[in-house]
């Protein structure tokens, strides 16, 4: 790879490389400069040839040219720094190509970077995710989303907790996961630097099962308990934070504990009218406008801006209650908490929402919806 001499043709084969993976990575000027900021010229030729599909170590070698002992070293570096996904099997070490998102902006936002130029980062990152309404659509193009919201358990009414499923529910997934970790959540650190982060706590982002195992032994993350892990979940709860999962019903592999003014999936129902950018829960909100008071509590905590304070005549009297927007509702109950009078609750959506079982359903639906099944069956056939 010590040949790498032509820069802008090397990044330009890299984002070409990014744009054919399910969630995409359109080109941008601030994208060539954020690869040409986290990958070193002969990181961005390697990282061109590594598949989606996790591939072998000793076949990426012959692949590329280079000698095993070698290869491997770099892919540690890379994947310390979250450009790349390795794990090992039965012995064998394989790697994957991280994308955009879930991938290397959330690696390099999940923890203090001292060694990075991480201002600047930022600066670009906010240009390209959150302004650039390109790569917005190439993420969330199609039905089948990355995450899914997970609604308030608290929330529901009495009758229905014997019908929630345990892909549903935050605590079950959180108890179950045979391994945690925790992080920094990427979108508030991200803000932080670009100071209009939130004062919610930062500490909550949490990685489950293989994922968390991977990130602790990377540094990415932090290896906790399960029961650090569930008081993280109960204070993101107290904070009003919604929770969104990974949109699998098996080996749900992370839950956010998001904030509408500085998640990137949030962001793009907000600012760009992406409704089906998070998948929703199962439940909606329901306002009963005879108990509402119109303190408005619950319009401040809807994280996508699903309630409205609307006024006019209601027996005879001039007054003002909250509506909620059917086609903007998640479903989370971070409302719910808010509301004192008894007028909001959760119900039932008339039709089911059903997540992909697995992680690989998930991204092979991805593709089909956004065209790029042929793409995934070409990386995947060459690992």
């Amino acid at each position: 790879m010590g040949h790498v001499v032509n820069h802008p043709k090397t990044y330009r084969l890299l984002q070409q490389r990014l744009d054919r993976q399910v969630t995409g990575a359109p080109d941008a000027p601030a994208l060539q400069q954020i690869l040409r900021l986290l990958f070193r010229p002969e990181e961005a030729a390697l990282a061109s040839a590594i598949p989606t599909g996790f591939m072998a170590l000793p076949k990426l070698a012959r692949k590329v040219g280079m000698a095993p002992d070698a290869l491997d070293a770099m892919i540690t570096t890379m994947a310390e720094r979250g450009l790349v996904f390795d794990a090992e099997h039965e012995g064998q070490r394989y790697v994957a190509l991280a994308p955009v998102v879930i991938g290397f902006f959330e690696f390099t936002f999940m923890r203090v970077r001292p060694d990075a130029p991480m201002q600047e980062l930022s600066a670009l990152f906010e240009q390209y995710m959150f302004q650039n309404e390109d790569f917005a659509r190439a993420v969330f193009a199609g039905n089948t989303q990355i995450g899914r919201s997970l609604v308030r358990e608290e929330a529901l009414p009495a009758d229905d907790h014997t019908e929630v499923l345990d892909w549903e529910r935050a605590s079950t997934i959180v108890k179950h996961a045979r391994a945690h970790a925790v992080s920094l959540c990427a979108c508030r650190h991200h803000a932080e630097h670009q100071e209009h982060a939130c004062d919610r706590p930062q500490r909550t982002c949490l990685t489950l099962g293989g994922a968390a195992e991977t990130l602790a032994r990377r540094g990415i993350a932090e290896r906790i308990s399960g029961s650090e892990a569930m008081a993280i979940l109960e204070q993101s709860k107290e904070a009003g934070l919604a929770q969104t999962g990974d949109n699998v019903q098996r080996n749900v592999s992370y839950i956010c504990n998001c904030c509408g003014c500085c998640c990137g999936m949030m962001s793009a129902i907000r600012r760009f009218e992406l409704t089906n950018a998070i998948v929703t829960s199962n439940y909606i909100a329901n306002i009963d406008p005879a108990r509402c008071t119109g303190c408005s509590k619950c319009v401040k905590a809807c994280p996508v801006g699903a309630l409205k304070l609307v006024t006019g005549e209601q027996n005879g009297k001039r007054r003002g209650w909250v509506v909620r927007d059917e086609k903007l509702c998640l479903g989370c109950g971070v409302c719910y908490s808010q509301c004192s009078k008894g007028a909001l609750t959760l119900q039932k959506r008339a039709q089911r929402v059903l997540p992909p079982e697995t992680t690989f359903e998930r991204v092979v639906t991805m593709a089909v919806e956004r065209g790029k099944l042929g793409d995934l069956l070409l990386t995947t056939s060459k690992a």
